[in-house]
């Protein structure tokens, strides 16, 4: 699978930068390779699509954080550590929309997802998660937890 076969489009952040009222944050990826692969990603060994709690989402920086710094962001597969797919994407993007997710978090409930990740394959919603954790690491490998989404009581 190829990063150019993804697409991610965001919604529901715009009101962070306007003060608005607090909308869950949501990102679609769409998939428009050969699906079989990601489909085969996307499943356990079960034969389950994989949920939420087995996935884990991240942004890993290409360079130093600063002006037009690219990233990448990646879904991997929590039980494996394998990539399920990774798309090259703006970081200032990305950490607006974490920025999002922490302020809709400010008032939502302990169990209830920060965002959500809705991934497409031919066009159609193959599978949503509502998630709590978004970690972002430097281009060095090192987590920034300043820029991350940690849920409190979560030790990493």
């Amino acid at each position: 699978m190829r990063r150019e076969h993804f697409t991610l489009d965001v919604s529901n952040v715009d009101w962070v930068e306007t003060d608005g009222e607090p909308e869950k944050p949501s990102v679609s990826i769409d998939f428009t390779g050969p699906a079989t692969e990601l489909r085969e990603r996307l499943t356990g060994p079960d034969g389950d699509v994989l949920d939420a709690a087995e996935t884990d989402t991240a942004l890993r920086l290409q360079e130093p954080l600063g002006n037009d710094t690219a990233g990448v962001v990646s879904v991997t597969n929590r039980i494996t550590g394998e990539y399920v797919l990774e798309l090259n994407e703006a970081a200032e993007d990305v950490l607006r929309f974490i920025r999002a997710a922490r302020g809709y978090g400010e008032d939502a409930t302990e169990d209830e997802g920060r965002y959500e990740v809705e991934i497409t394959l031919d066009d159609e919603p193959f599978v949503t998660f509502d998630k709590r954790m978004f970690l972002v690491y430097d281009d060095d490998g090192n987590l920034l937890r300043q820029h991350s989404l940690i849920p409190s009581g979560v030790e990493l």
